[in-house]
C-alpha cells in the first residue's frame, strides 16, 4: 500500500447497491484473514520440524581438551550441535532409538582442524579459492583463518560456505590496516579494483590523524572478526588501533614486525596473534627501519639453537598476556624443488630450519602457537596444506604430535575467536569432526586416513571428494 494515499478519503457518492457489493467480498476477505491468523495461532508442537539426530557410535575419541583417547564412545548430534558425549554403554535406548546411527567402532574422531593462515582473494579467483576450500574440507579442515584480502569475494565465500553452496570450511577474516607507504605493493590494487588502495573499507591506510574510531567502524562493516595490522606502522599507532578495535568488538592480528615496530611493540600494544615466526628475528635489534628503508641482513646464527635471549624475554611476555603466535613455518620452507606455487627464498633469508628453532623456543615457553599456512600447494596434491605446515612443526619446530594437534584445534579456535564452538568435540559445540581410520597422535600421517569430514553436522565422505585439476590452482 501508498502509504500516503491510505488516508485519503473519496469524494464520489456511493449508492446503497454499491456499497452491498463492495462488503461482500470484503467481509469475505476478512472471514480468510480471520481463519488464517486462527490457523496460525494454533501451537505448532508435534507439527514443527525437529532438529534431527545422528549418533556417531562407538568411536575411539580424540576430543581436543587434552583428555587421553577414549574407546567406544558415542557422540550424539543435535541438527549442529554437539548433544552428548558418552560412553556407548551409558547412552540412554530412547535417544539410541531416535538417532540415526553411524557405526564409528575401530575408527578415530577427533576435532575438525582449522587453518589458521589463508588467503582466498588476493586476486581475486573463484574458481581457485573453492578448489583449495574443497581439498581443505574433505580433507578435515573445518574452518579457515582468512588473514586479509578483498573481503567483497571472501564475503560471498564466507555465505555460500555457511548455508552449504559449496564444500568449504567455515570463513573468518580480517580487514587490513597499515601506514600509507605500504599501498604502493601492487597486491593492494589486486583487491582494491572499483576503489583506491587503502581508501576502502577492507583495506585502509592509517596515519597519525586518522578518524580510528570510523576507520575501525568501517573495517566491521565488512563482517570481519578482526582488524590486521600489516606494514608501516609505528609502535604507538599500533596500539592505538588495537585499542580502539576491541573497544568495538574486534580481534587485533599483527604482522610481528610490521617495521618500524618490532615484536616486543606489537605484543604490549595488546594484539591477540602475532604471524610469521621467521618476522621475529627483529627482535633483538635496538632500532628496526621503516618498511620503505633498506632492512639490513641478521645474523642468523643468533638464533638456529633455539635459546636466544631477547626472543625468550619476549616469549615469557607473551604467555603472560596470551598472545598467540601463528608460526607459518611452511611458507619458510627450502624445499621447493618441483613446486608451481612455491618460489625459492631471497638467499640470506630466514628459512623453516631458523623458523623452526625459534617455534621450538617459543613452545618450550609455553606461548600457544596455532597452525596456519600462508601458502598453496600444488593441484596435483589431494590433501589440505595445513598437513604441510604440521609436518613442519614436528620436523623442524620439535613439537609433539600431540601439541600439534592442539594448535591445529583449540589454540587455531582461539586465534579465531571461536573457542566456545569449535576446537573440541564438546556439549554445545558445533559438530566440526574428522573421523580417521588410523591414530593421528601415533602419526601426524595418519590426517590422511579421512573416513569423513562432518561440519555443522552435516557429513561429507572422503570419497565423494573431487580431486583437483591444473587449471584450479593458478598462483604462481
Amino acid at each position: 500500500m501508498d502509504d500516503e494515499k491510505a488516508g485519503i478519503e473519496s469524494t464520489t457518492p456511493i449508492t446503497t447497491r454499491s456499497m452491498s457489493a463492495s462488503i461482500r467480498p470484503a467481509m469475505t476477505l476478512a472471514l480468510l484473514l480471520c481463519c488464517a491468523l486462527a490457523h496460525a495461532a494454533e501451537p505448532a508442537t508435534d507439527k514443527a520440524p525437529q532438529p534431527s539426530l545422528t549418533l556417531f557410535q562407538g568411536a575411539t575419541l580424540i576430543d581436543g581438551t587434552g583428555a587421553p583417547p577414549r574407546s567406544n564412545m558415542d557422540v550424539l548430534v543435535e541438527g549442529e550441535r554437539i548433544l552428548r558425549v558418552v560412553l556407548d554403554s551409558e547412552l540412554e535406548p530412547a535417544l539410541r532409538t531416535k538417532a540415526k546411527a553411524i557405526d564409528l567402532h575401530g575408527q578415530f574422531l577427533m576435532p575438525g582442524m582449522i587453518d589458521a593462515h589463508v588467503h582466498l582473494a588476493t586476486p581475486p579467483n573463484r574458481r581457485q579459492a573453492e578448489a583449495i576450500l574443497r581439498r581443505d574440507l574433505y580433507g578435515g579442515v573445518t574452518a579457515v583463518r582468512d588473514m586479509a584480502d578483498d573481503l567483497r569475494p571472501v564475503a560471498e565465500l564466507t555465505r555460500a560456505s555457511l548455508v552449504g553452496e559449496i564444500p568449504a570450511p567455515d570463513i573468518y577474516y580480517a580487514a587490513l590496516m597499515a601506514g600509507p607507504d605500504f599501498f604502493t605493493d601492487e597486491r593492494t590494487g589486486q583487491v582494491s579494483v572499483g576503489g583506491t588502495p587503502g581508501h576502502v573499507p577492507w583495506m585502509q591506510a592509517i596515519t597519525k590523524d586518522t578518524d580510528l574510531p570510523l576507520a575501525v567502524a568501517r573495517a566491521q562493516g565488512t563482517w570481519a572478526t578482526a582488524i590486521k595490522l600489516y606494514a608501516d606502522l609505528p609502535a604507538d599507532l599500533a596500539a592505538r588501533i588495537t585499542a580502539e578495535a576491541h573497544r568495538q568488538g574486534l580481534l587485533v592480528w599483527a604482522h610481528a614486525t610490521p617495521y618500524p615496530a618490532k615484536p616486543s611493540d606489537m605484543v604490549a600494544a595488546g594484539v591477540d596473534a602475532i604471524s610469521h615466526a621467521c618476522l621475529l628475528i627483529r627482535e633483538p635489534d635496538a632500532h628496526v627501519p621503516g618498511w620503505n628503508e633498506p632492512h639490513p641482513p641478521v645474523d642468523l646464527k643468533r638464533f638456529r639453537h633455539g635459546d636466544n635471549p631477547a626472543l625468550a624475554r619476549l616469549f615469557k611476555e607473551m604467555v603472560r598476556r596470551g598472545t598467540i603466535l601463528d608460526a607459518t613455518l611452511w611458507a619458510y620452507s627450502t624445499d621447493t624443488s618441483g613446486s608451481t606455487t612455491m618460489p625459492p627464498l631471497p638467499p640470506g633469508s630466514c628459512d623453516d630450519t631458523v623458523g623452526g628453532a625459534i617455534t621450538g623456543q617459543a613452545y618450550r615457553a609455553g606461548v600457544s602457537i596455532d597452525a596456519g599456512t600462508d601458502f598453496n600447494a600444488d593441484w596435483t596434491d589431494p590433501w589440505p596444506d595445513l598437513f604441510h605446515e604440521l609436518a613442519t612443526m614436528a620436523t623442524k619446530a620439535g613439537m609433539p604430535n600431540d601439541a600439534i594437534l592442539k594448535s591445529a584445534t583449540l589454540i587455531s579456535a582461539r586465534a579465531t575467536s571461536q573457542q566456545r564452538d569449535m576446537g573440541s568435540i564438546e556439549p554445545g559445540k558445533l559438530a566440526n569432526m574428522v573421523v580417521l581410520t588410523r591414530n593421528p597422535l601415533a602419526d601426524l600421517k595418519n590426517l590422511t586416513s579421512v573416513l569423513m569430514t562432518v561440519k555443522r553436522g552435516r557429513v561429507y565422505a572422503r570419497s565423494a571428494f573431487v580431486p583437483l585439476v591444473k587449471d584450479d590452482i593458478t598462483d604462481r
